[in-house]
């Protein structure tokens, strides 16, 4: 103990360990971080770090929503993206109709309404008034949100709209998912099939003018698509619904291989900048705006030797600051 002691005082008095909150797989049930040796499932997984963007809702037909806005709270349906990048591009959110979404007061007095899932998580992430628990209001369905008005961070229009997508699953980000048609497959093949379909619109209460003047907006060059990579995508690889999901996933590789890597941005302040470059730029803009928040949760199922799903919870540790090659040669 005296060795580890001393090990501990010395890399930390040269700068090589902080200590501080850090991401980390956490054991509610055990109260405590959760290592691979302590899963039963799950070993390798490691925090995924998201974008939140904040949503700012509107108008809404929700009740609950609307007595809430009345009041004069701030209510934020928080979309997770990993390209924070792209939301230049926005013309719409999507929910997931069937789903139940909670409302809850956040630790910032903000109304946040997202899934059961992400809330938990975070409820270890200093976002909620109780580290591990949260402030629920109440419940609305997916369906209530449809039509809703929102305002999206950075987007190029003043105002849109929810809309309905079904793919989505509630166990994986916060169940709100912004949509970007210029530059993501999935989300053009919702927009044209509800341009495409009024009886689509009309099923979940869409008017026309909530969906038919939007359209993608090119936000990024890219060398293999120019822009508007998503829309050219969808006619290469012949896609003809949302429901062709095989030939979606191999559009969406494509295009988001192609715009990482070679795209550069030709819009707002980091217009000529790559992409690769932009992004933190972007994601650091949104935040200091308190347009975005971050936001983390397990790559994917983690399970602890204890039957407890993890989360991703923000712990007192110990962190390396540099790589051990590094330590060798200052050491």
């Amino acid at each position: 103990d005296s060795f580890i002691q001393w090990q501990f005082r010395k890399l930390h008095k040269l700068g090589f360990l902080e200590f501080g909150k850090r991401p980390s797989i956490y054991s509610e049930k055990d109260q405590q971080m959760c290592a691979d040796h302590e899963r039963a499932e799950g070993e390798g997984v490691l925090p995924q770090e998201y974008t939140l963007i904040k949503l700012k809702l509107l108008e809404t037909k929700s009740e609950l929503l609307t007595k809430l806005t009345a009041e004069g709270k701030t209510v934020i349906l928080p979309a997770a993206t990993l390209r924070p990048e792209t939301m230049y591009g926005q013309t719409n959110c999507f929910v997931l109709p069937d789903a139940d979404y909670g409302v809850f007061e956040m630790a910032n007095k903000e109304i946040w309404v997202c899934s059961e899932h992400s809330m938990r998580n975070l409820s270890f992430q200093d976002k909620t008034p109780q580290f591990g628990q949260s402030a629920r209001i109440g419940t609305v369905k997916g369906l209530e949100l449809i039509g809703s008005a929102i305002k999206a961070p950075l987007a190029t229009y003043d105002k849109v709209y929810v809309w309905p997508m079904l793919s989505i699953s509630m166990s994986k980000g916060t169940g709100i998912v912004t949509s970007v048609p210029s530059d993501a497959p999935d989300d053009y093949a919702v927009l044209h099939e509800l341009k495409k379909k009024k009886p689509f619109r009309e099923k979940f209460g869409l008017t026309d003018e909530q969906v038919l003047p939007f359209e993608p907006v090119p936000i990024i060059k890219t060398a293999k698509y120019d822009t508007l990579a998503a829309v050219k995508a969808f006619e290469a690889f012949k896609i003809q619904s949302m429901n062709e999901h095989e030939k979606l996933k191999a559009a969406k590789e494509d295009v988001y291989l192609d715009g990482f890597y070679s795209g550069v941005m030709t819009v707002g302040e980091f217009a000529r900048k790559k992409v690769a470059d932009a992004k933190p730029l972007i994601k650091a803009k949104l935040i200091a705006a308190n347009e975005g928040d971050v936001y983390y949760e397990p790559e994917s199922k983690c399970v602890s030797r204890s039957g407890d799903v993890c989360v991703v919870a923000l712990c007192d540790q110990w962190y390396i600051t540099y790589g051990t090659d590094q330590v060798r040669e200052k050491l």
